[in-house]
C-alpha cells in the first residue's frame, strides 16, 4: 500500500512531501524516490526514526503499515502523530472507519483524547473496509424510499496477493483447518468488519440489537502455489464469511466475503463479476439494487488496482481531513471528494 501512496504524493503537485518513515534499516537513507519505484530524485531520504519526522510538523501523515498483527504498536503510532498536532489518514487498522461500539473504549479514548490535545484529526478507509461499502451503498440508500438489507461482497480471487503475512499469518490459507488463524479467532471477524456493518447502521439511522459472524472454510484439492507462498492439498484455500449487523431478528445489513486462492474451488459459492474478483452492493428494499464494482489496471491485475484504489482513496481525502474537526472522522463526517485536479488528459 504504502509504495503507491508514496507514489501519488510525489508526483501530485498538490503535495509537497516532507518526510518518508520506514521501520527497516534496510530503507533507511534510500531516497523517497527509489522507494516508490520511480526514476527521480525527491531529496527527501526516509527515515527509521518517528520523532525526526513529527519534528518536521507535517500537516497530515499518510500511514499505511500493516497493523492486524502489531496492533499495540499501530495504535501507539496513531496517539503519538496525532498529539503532535499532526492530521492522520490510513489504510489501517480498518476498524477506525467507524470504530464506535467496535474497538474497546480502553484502547479508544487515546487516540480521541490525543487527536483533541493536538487538535488533529484521523481518517482510515481504503476499498473494503472502505469505500466500495461505506461511500457507494450509502449513496445508493440515498435513492430508495425503504430498505430491508444492505448487503455488501467481496468476491475476489487473492492468488496474487502477495502477502505472506496477511494470507497466511492472518487470513490463515494454507494452514490445516483445525488451525484457527487470527482473522477466524472468535470476535475477530465483527472487530474488523463491525466498522463495516455500524457505520451502515448508522447512515440508515438503525441502532442494531447485535452484531455476528459466522464462516466456512475449504481444502484444497491438490498442492499449488500462489504469489504469498506454496498451498498443500488439504489446507485452506477458500474462505466465505459474513459479519451481519441484527435489528429485530433480522439480518438489516451484511458484511460478506468470498475468497478463493483457485477460480475454481467453490463455483456454487458466488462468482464475480468479472474475471479474478469484483465488489457487490446488494440492497433489498424500495426500489432494490445490485451494482458490481469491477476494477483493473494498465499496470496490473484487480489485485493492483485494489491497492492503488486504497492509497488513492486516502490520500486524496487529505485536504478535507486537513480540514476537519478534531477527533476521528469517517466517510459520514466528510464532504464529497471528486478526483478533483486528477484529469490526466
Amino acid at each position: 500500500m504504502g509504495i503507491h501512496a508514496l507514489k501519488q504524493l510525489i508526483v501530485d503537485p498538490q503535495f509537497e512531501l516532507v518526510a518518508v518513515w520506514v521501520s527497516s534499516d534496510a530503507k533507511a537513507g534510500k531516497d523517497a524516490g527509489e522507494l516508490a519505484g520511480l526514476d527521480i530524485s525527491t531529496g527527501v531520504a526516509a527515515t527509521n526514526d518517528l520523532d525526526a519526522v513529527l519534528a518536521l510538523k507535517p500537516e497530515c501523515a499518510v500511514y499505511t503499515a500493516l497493523a492486524d498483527n502489531r496492533l499495540p504498536d499501530a495504535l501507539e503510532d496513531y496517539r503519538r502523530i496525532l498529539a503532535a498536532g499532526i492530521n492522520v489518514v490510513g489504510s489501517s487498522a480498518v476498524f477506525f472507519q467507524y470504530p464506535w461500539h467496535v474497538l474497546p473504549d480502553e484502547l479508544l479514548k487515546p487516540i480521541e483524547e490525543a487527536a483533541q490535545s493536538g487538535k488533529s484529526s484521523l481518517f482510515v478507509n481504503g476499498i473494503d473496509p472502505g469505500f466500495a461499502n461505506d461511500l457507494l451503498p450509502l449513496a445508493l440508500a440515498g435513492t430508495c424510499q425503504s430498505i430491508e438489507q444492505i448487503r455488501c461482497m467481496e468476491i475476489i480471487n487473492y492468488d496474487t496477493y502477495d502477502s505472506a503475512a496477511v494470507m497466511f499469518d492472518v487470513m490463515g490459507f494454507g494452514k490445516a483447518l483445525d488451525d484457527i488463524p487470527l482473522l477466524l479467532q472468535p470476535g475477530v471477524l465483527s472487530f474488523a468488519w463491525g466498522s463495516v456493518v455500524r457505520q451502515l447502521a448508522a447512515g440508515l439511522g438503525v441502532e442494531l440489537d447485535e452484531v455476528n459472524e459466522t464462516y466456512i472454510r475449504e481444502p484444497a484439492p491438490e498442492d499449488f502455489d500462489i504469489a504469498s507462498g506454496h498451498i498443500a492439498k488439504g489446507t485452506a484455500a477458500a474462505l466465505r464469511f459474513e459479519v451481519r449487523g441484527m435489528k429485530g431478528g433480522k439480518a438489516a445489513v451484511v458484511l460478506e466475503h468470498v475468497t478463493r486462492l483457485r477460480n475454481d474451488l467453490h463455483p456454487d459459492w458466488p462468482q464475480p463479476a468479472q474475471e479474478g474478483g469484483s465488489y457487490r452492493i446488494e440492497i433489498t428494499g424500495e426500489p432494490s439494487y445490485a451494482v458490481d464494482l469491477c476494477l483493473s489496471s494498465p499496470n496490473g491485475d484487480h489485485n493492483h488496482a485494489g491497492l492503488v484504489a486504497t492509497a488513492a482513496r486516502v490520500v486524496n481525502a487529505i485536504p478535507a481531513v486537513i480540514a476537519a474537526a478534531p477527533g476521528i472522522t469517517t466517510t459520514l463526517d466528510l464532504p464529497l471528494i471528486t478526483g478533483k485536479g486528477l484529469y490526466a488528459g
